[in-house]
């Protein structure tokens, strides 16, 4: 991959759209992980106003450090960035108490914390005339679905959306994305614990976008033998029960006659 050409090719393609809606610039919510923050370099670099907000909700403190230390570094470079920071745990614990406590309620749970961050995000976006830029990779946007519904799912736009894991990665070396934030095990940070994407997914990054590339060349499980099956099936199981994720909302057509 071309890495200087593909980041050139996305700065210029979010203050493209930017200007095409008439927006002032971009909201990012930045998390210690990855994704957000090679995202939110990449609107620094637009030279477009880019908050980063940070949104704190039962976060571990490592993540919490990570993020903090890389918006030191956007803010020492780029005099377009700002930032700002909602603690949201106190808000989720009272929403928490507001609801009734159902069985098998701890995945809507967390699904609620991604939900409240997105709320947050389109609080500044709204109020400042932004975009929300989504941090969401190809594997998690098209692959898996590992993303929450109208929660990080929700977003303007998104930058990254076309590149898979390990090019994100090639993409933060070359913007030079801090050592933390390049060795840390990649993570939603939704749980309030140290378990990490390939706890919750069975696969690692590198396994699933072989196995993404597999998927759509049409192979099959009986294929492969061993640890490959076992991706290959891990994947095409996720692909499937997100896949309402990555289609467009179902409407229903009246039928003409009907009118």
């Amino acid at each position: 991959m071309q890495v200087q050409k593909v980041i050139d090719h996305i700065v210029t393609w979010l203050t493209d759209y930017c200007r095409q809606a008439g927006t002032k610039g971009f909201v990012v919510g930045v998390s210690g992980g990855i994704d957000s923050a090679v995202t939110s370099a990449l609107c620094a670099r637009t030279d477009l106003p880019t908050l980063c907000l940070e949104m704190p909700l039962h976060q571990h403190i490592s993540q919490v450090s990570r993020a903090a230390s890389h918006l030191d570094g956007l803010l020492a470079r780029y005099p377009n960035v700002t930032r700002n920071s909602v603690e949201l745990t106190a808000s989720f614990e009272t929403l928490k108490q507001a609801l009734p406590d159902l069985e098998n309620d701890e995945m809507s749970l967390v699904n609620t914390r991604a939900r409240l961050r997105m709320t947050a995000l389109y609080y500044f976006a709204g109020a400042q005339g932004l975009l929300v830029a989504g941090t969401g990779n190809k594997v998690e946007d098209f692959g898996v679905g590992f993303y929450t519904k109208y929660g990080d799912g929700g977003v303007d736009l998104s930058p990254i959306a076309d590149l898979t894991k390990t090019e994100v990665y090639l993409v933060g070396k070359e913007l030079g994305i801090s050592d933390a934030i390049m060795v840390a095990a990649p993570t939603d940070g939704l749980w309030g614990d140290d378990r990490t994407d390939e706890d919750q997914l069975g696969a690692s990054y590198p396994e699933l976008e072989w196995a993404m590339d597999q998927y759509n060349s049409a192979k099959t499980a009986t294929d492969f033998q061993g640890r490959q099956r076992e991706v290959f099936s891990i994947y095409s199981r996720l692909h499937k029960a997100n896949k309402h994720k990555m289609m467009p909302i179902p409407v229903c057509t009246i039928p003409e006659e009907l009118r």
